[in-house]
């Protein structure tokens, strides 16, 4: 059990983590209840997370107001919590955590909408086949030049998801510090039915680099109220049934 635990953790900081779909912000792509699966260890490596890619966030700042606070527990039921949380098959009630898809990186300008209603990346209009059936690109207006080391991000169910558009008020008029990237989703594990690696549209990954450079262009976002998104709820990989089975067969 306790190399289990040890195994989880390290899995857990440095690998693989599971994260549960609370909110409808990323339909159809991932749905309310999905499982999905988040690269931890690529960005130790320094990379970056590209256009196209859906990634877990931390919250900037102001992205979760009115999300369920700290729950009030006994002390044995709090200090048990406390144990699973460490080793991340629990949610923190500190862990602020998005999921949305990146549609710029520093130095592109996104903008919307042109005549037929579609955001522009570096002036080219996008073909967005992963939003959400009935939703158009935007009912916002906006245009951003996204600074560097930062991202541009959007939910693939536009009409629900408080993203990049609903924060422009904030520092870096909506976009995200890169070093409060958390990870890549890269596959919905579960439910079985639904297990299949997320893809990365070409419409976005073809589109060419902007010139290095950066700094934040006027924009605007309109609209209704910003809807509230639960953070994300975290766990890891079934990896003690796992470890269970091989010590079984080693006794053998």
């Amino acid at each position: 059990m306790v190399v289990a635990l040890i195994v989880a953790l390290v899995m857990k900081t440095f690998l693989v983590q599971v994260f549960m779909i609370p909110s409808g912000s990323m339909e159809q792509t991932i749905q309310i209840g999905d499982r999905v699966l988040v690269d931890k260890l690529t960005p130790w490596f320094g990379s970056e997370p590209e256009r196209g890619e859906v990634v877990v966030f931390k919250d900037p700042g102001g992205w979760l107001e009115g999300a369920p606070g700290p729950s009030a527990d006994g002390p044995v039921l709090r200090g048990a919590k406390q144990v699973l949380t460490f080793v991340g098959l629990l949610p923190s009630d500190n862990e602020q955590d998005l999921i949305k898809r990146v549609i710029g990186v520093g130095g592109d300008t996104v903008e919307c909408c042109d005549e037929q209603g579609r955001v522009s990346l570096n002036g080219k209009p996008l073909d967005e086949p992963y939003l959400a059936p009935g939703n158009p690109p935007s009912r916002q207006p906006f245009k951003v030049e996204v600074p560097q080391g930062r991202l541009w991000v959007m939910g693939d169910h536009r009409d629900v998801s408080a993203d990049s558009r609903f924060h422009m008020g904030n520092p870096g008029q909506g976009t995200i510090p890169v070093s409060d990237v958390v990870g890549r989703a890269f596959m919905i594990a579960w439910p079985p039915g639904r297990v299949h690696q997320l893809e990365v549209p070409v419409s976005l990954s073809s589109v060419a680099r902007a010139p290095a450079g950066g700094g934040t262009a006027p924009g605007s976002a309109g609209g209704g109220p910003v809807p509230e998104e639960p953070p994300l709820v975290m766990g890891v990989l079934g990896i003690l049934p796992l470890i269970g089975r091989r010590a079984g067969r080693d006794r053998l």
